[in-house]
């Protein structure tokens, strides 16, 4: 029989897991936290569910969705997301909406820039695809300073992979609020994902609080707990360079520090409202009211502020020295192992949908 380790039970690693159990091979599953489903686990904190981050689904392959609606029964969402523009004194839409400019004292400078707008063809790196998108003054409000703080550089100009940016649009003109042409959708139930972990690892022997202590992947070996273990297919989920024991060096990767706030109100964001973002000079980029995923009914709400940290590793740098660094490690993989996910890929837009 074929024998399988996963390394990491995150999203990534429950699917690989999941579906490899499913054609009768042996699967393996080592996490070293006591717990599955990574980010996705849910816990609670003054009674109230919350995720580290929020994890709802976003993705436009409609298959990816139902295949995990089968598992866990998915609601549905039309997340909205505001920010914060100390400048201006007021929240407005995200994406930009062209709407919005109306609302700013400085709207005939903007209109003037967006009249003169070069177009993003030859921009070279993150800064030079706002200001070509929507000019130095709406770049000024909502990306400089945000995207300094979330990646701690000095430069947007440091971010030369931004292929993810910004998420489909950088002015909209549509509906306002959310990313309408995508499935947004989050678990009706009030342990979320946790109930497609016991899913996923029913037919797996799942080993918690493990971790590997040494890789020797050229012969698909691990060492755990002073034991070496060797298998057919190994399947990563955490980053790159630990499989190559750092043979080229430690990528980058920004993380995320959590304060958990618990507020005497019943609810606080306004209807649709998931997110808030603030684009200015607080430690913090993103709040999340956890009551507008999980439908959670109390007297008080929990907020989710989320600070850049070097704490954890969550994103990878979107730059072309980074990822060719993971390149290296890539190409120098073995066959038969393999790395997916977030984390195993180093692509920052890899997330629930992305891992299915």
């Amino acid at each position: 029989m074929t024998k399988v380790l996963v390394i990491g039970a995150g999203f990534a690693g429950l699917c690989a897991a999941h579906l490899l159990s499913e054609k009768g091979w042996e699967v393996t599953l080592v996490e070293r936290s006591p717990f599955l489903s990574g980010g996705s686990k849910t816990f609670s904190y003054g009674g109230h569910p919350y995720t580290y981050g929020p994890r709802h689904f976003l993705g436009t392959d409609e298959s990816l969705f139902e295949f995990l609606n089968k598992y866990v029964p998915m609601r549905r969402i039309h997340p909205e997301f505001l920010t914060y523009i100390e400048g201006d004194q007021q929240f407005f839409n995200f994406p930009i909406h062209r709407d919005d400019i109306d609302l700013m004292s400085d709207k005939d400078k903007i209109f003037e820039e967006l009249d003169n707008r070069s177009g993003v063809e030859n921009a070279q790196n993150l800064e030079e695809y706002w200001l070509s998108s929507v000019g130095p003054t709406l770049y000024s409000k909502y990306v400089e300073t945000y995207s300094k703080k979330m990646w701690q550089i000095d430069s947007n100009a440091e971010l030369d992979d931004f292929s993810w940016s910004p998420k489909g649009v950088a002015l909209s003109t549509g509906p306002k609020g959310g990313f309408p042409d995508s499935i947004s959708a989050f678990p009706y139930a009030m342990n979320g994902y946790d109930d497609y972990a016991d899913a996923a690892t029913k037919d797996v022997k799942v080993h918690l609080n493990t971790e590997v202590e040494e890789y020797d992947v050229e012969n698909h070996k691990v060492k755990i707990e002073g034991q070496w273990y060797t298998f057919d297919i190994i399947v990563s989920t955490i980053s790159p360079e630990y499989l190559l024991n750092n043979a080229f060096g430690p990528l980058r990767w920004i993380g995320r520090d959590l304060i958990k706030l618990v507020l005497p109100v019943k609810e606080l964001f306004p209807p649709n409202v998931y997110f808030l973002y603030y684009a200015n000079a607080e430690p913090f980029t993103r709040i999340v009211e956890y009551k507008k995923f999980y439908r959670h009914k109390s007297p008080t709400t929990l907020l989710g502020m989320e600070i850049p940290s070097f704490r954890n590793k969550l994103y990878p740098y979107p730059t072309s020295e980074d990822k060719a660094k993971a390149q290296k490690y890539f190409d120098a993989l073995p066959d038969r192992v393999h790395s997916v996910g977030r984390a195993g890929t180093y692509e920052y837009r890899v997330d629930i949908a992305e891992s299915i």
